[in-house]
């Protein structure tokens, strides 16, 4: 099975991703994934929209499995014996806020202990690098904020919704005064201050 990603966004899908597709006789992902892709879907490709994610390592060896973003950051990349990325929301964020990947860290809050992943993004922020954090819905900024202040660290976080889309947003704040967030799912990167 080959594993294709898609991009976090409309448009950012590679040409390699792209020729792969062209060739492909079984795709199958979510709505929004196949939405993305559709006009580089070949006549005659079947294709599966996917609800439930539980049998996915039952799909046919000759399928092409949609992630979106990039399939090795949190994504379904681990399913495939081949893997296309794709551009992830990491790559984007730190793109449109000019910072440098070489100090990333993936920090991922989603579906895991929220005061471990909390503690997580604190160290990092003090050993000097850049958490990029992906959340779950319902992700405490006020527990975050908390935990800075205790901590002592001065960090501006930034709030980043729908990257690559119309309607994309980044909004940035401090521990006393937290940015705005106006959707479920959101990422988020803390800079040190200074």
């Amino acid at each position: 099975m080959i594993v294709i990603g898609v991009g976090c966004g409309p448009g950012m899908l590679t040409m390699d991703a792209i020729s792969r597709l062209g060739k492909a006789s079984k795709v199958y992902g979510s709505e929004r994934a196949i939405e993305m892709v559709r006009k580089y879907i070949p006549a005659g490709c079947e294709v599966n929209r996917i609800k439930d994610y539980s049998h996915l390592d039952e799909l046919p060896s000759d399928a092409v499995l949609l992630s979106t973003g990039d399939p090795m950051l949190a994504g379904l990349g681990h399913l495939g014996d081949e893997v296309v990325p794709g551009i992830s929301s990491m790559q984007c964020a730190f793109s449109r806020l000019r910072l440098p990947l070489t100090k990333a860290v993936v920090v991922d809050a989603h579906g895991k202990d929220q005061d471990a992943a909390i503690r997580e993004m604190l160290e990092e922020v003090a050993r000097g690098r850049i958490p990029f954090v992906l959340t779950e819905p319902g992700f405490d900024l006020e527990a975050l904020a908390k935990e800075m202040t205790s901590a002592g660290i001065d960090c501006t976080i930034i709030v980043l919704e729908n990257l690559g889309y119309e309607d994309e947003a980044i909004s940035f704040g401090k521990a006393d005064h937290l940015p705005s967030v106006s959707s479920k799912l959101y990422s988020l990167i803390l800079v040190k201050d200074g």
